[in-house]
């Protein structure tokens, strides 16, 4: 079969076949949206803005109110270009600024808002990867490649092989970051450039092996400092393009004979750079120098199509799930493999929660329906560290775990859907506000309950309906009378919802 880009059928689009990414990075936030045909890609629209929210970060790590209104106010005319798009035709993805912000949350919930679609914060690793799948779709090569980003706050390196990421890393230094730290004062010195220079040689010291010259053959550049440094070195007649450690010499001698941040005067260099330039030549001559990269060539692809071709994979393997590829499905079997779960009772598991919850919320979207069999499938990971609160060992470990193709974001929700799996609400009340989550562990923990003898089970031995907030769980007396302990279990259920949460369950003959 012929792939072509799939689309959302249940909801009404006005740009039918496109797809869009939004890359809130720490020194600028973009929009791409394009086209996926034939394995081919195209671009519709671009929209960049430079709004520094890196530079917004204060001492105790809090985002300031002035660095998220620049945010705000941009994703509010993202939001107006993206009028008219489906749900699944957009992924908004945030990268290291909000990985460290404390107060996160206040600003996610009103971007979210503003933007009227959900934002992923995710790890640094998954934005490694998504950079690279960018980059081998925009650049096909057979070569062993390193791949490296240099973003706001954050550096990229990701060593592949085709489509195939085979190690991919973040490190905490990155060009706005280090401008701020060195070049503050707005002067541009010898020793200003020497510090920075150390500094994230210091960074990056533990990916000398891992990504030493032996592992890869061409080395390329995806990101908006790359871009800058390669447009001045072919302006000024230095190279036709490409990083080399000469060149950047060269470009650190001119801005140490600048002086100044204010008096730089480089042909080709735009205004939304000149207050991170220095940052970025830091770092790049310091993994020039350290990584023996004789020529960094600047990559086609980055971050933003990356995204959109991960979301057209998804959106692929909901249309076709016969030949369809989601990698978090992957990563889900990984995880059951590395963590020795029980597959067989994961399954069974899966089975009975997903028939409850079709039953209980029939028109729950399709990422809430594949949360909780995610859930079901990992909840218990946490048999590897000890039996004993095995649910708090899962939760822990999905929250912290790298599972490539998730955010953070959903790693969190399913890992809460797993701590509620049994036991006490309380330590699970914050999300049983919302209506929905409560529903995903209701099924989780019955499913639980009804599978606990780690059997075959009957699909209708028990039976739900619901009212309004209330779950109707009838079970049959022959059913009941030959199964005492489960019936034991359903009742301390119905106690225990009874205590807390907005759902109210009750156990019917």
């Amino acid at each position: 079969m012929t792939k072509t880009s799939a689309q959302p059928h249940d909801i009404e689009t006005r740009w039918p076949g496109q797809l869009a990414a939004i890359d809130m990075g720490s020194n600028s936030f973009r929009l791409e949206i394009g086209q996926v045909t034939q394995h081919r890609y195209r671009r519709v629209d671009y929209l960049k803005e430079t709004v520094r929210l890196g530079g917004g970060l204060d001492a105790n790590g809090l985002l300031t109110e002035e660095a998220s209104a620049r945010g705000l106010a941009c994703l509010e005319r993202f939001a107006r270009r993206l009028e008219g798009f489906a749900p699944q035709q957009v992924r908004a993805v945030a990268t290291q600024t909000l990985r460290e912000a404390r107060n996160r949350d206040v600003f996610l919930t009103r971007a979210q808002t503003v933007l009227g679609r959900p934002i992923e914060v995710i790890s640094g690793r998954e934005e490694a990867r998504l950079i690279y799948a960018g980059v081998a779709r925009l650049q096909p090569s057979n070569a062993p490649r390193l791949v490296i980003d240099i973003g706001g706050r954050s550096t990229e390196m990701i060593l592949g092989h085709g489509r195939k990421a085979l190690r991919a890393e973040s490190f905490q230094v990155g060009s706005v970051s280090l401008s701020m730290r060195y070049f503050a004062d707005g002067r541009l010195t010898a020793q200003a450039f020497r510090a920075a220079q150390v500094a994230a040689g210091a960074e990056l010291e533990e990916a000398l092996e891992p990504f030493a010259p032996a592992h890869w053959r061409e080395a390329l550049g995806s990101s908006g400092t790359v871009g800058a440094v390669s447009q001045l070195l072919a302006a000024g007649g230095v190279s036709d393009g490409r990083i080399t450690p000469a060149g950047l010499r060269w470009l650190i001698e001119r801005c140490i004979e600048c002086g100044r941040i204010d008096r730089l005067d480089l042909p080709g260099l735009k205004e939304d750079r000149r207050a991170v330039i220095a940052g970025g030549l830091a770092i790049l001559y310091t993994l020039a120098a350290h990584f023996g990269i004789e020529a960094l060539h600047p990559a086609r692809g980055a971050l933003r199509q990356g995204v959109i071709f991960d979301l057209d994979e998804r959106l692929h393997a909901t249309a076709l799930p016969q030949d369809g590829h989601d990698l978090r499905d992957a990563t889900v079997r990984e995880l059951q493999r590395r963590f020795m779960v029980d597959a067989q009772q994961a399954r069974r598991v899966s089975r009975v929660a997903e028939a409850l919850y079709a039953r209980v919320q029939p028109r729950a979207g399709r990422e809430a329906r594949r949360e909780l069999l995610w859930a079901c499938a990992l909840h218990e990971m946490g048999m590897m560290v000890s039996h004993h609160d095995h649910h708090r060992h899962s939760a822990y470990l999905l929250a912290h775990v790298d599972a490539a193709g998730f955010s953070q974001s959903q790693q969190r929700r399913v890992a809460e859907l797993v701590l509620g799996q049994r036991g006490g609400l309380r330590k699970v009340e914050a999300g049983l506000t919302q209506e929905a989550f409560a529903w995903q562990v209701l099924c989780l923990r019955l499913a639980i309950i009804k599978c606990h003898a780690r059997g075959e089970v009957r699909d209708d031995a028990l039976r739900i309906e619901r009212h309004g907030t209330e779950a109707r769980l009838a079970c049959g007396a022959r059913w009941a009378e030959a199964h005492p302990r489960t019936l034991f279990l359903l009742q301390e259920e119905a106690q225990a919802w009874a205590r807390g949460g907005v759902l109210k369950l009750v156990l019917r003959d």
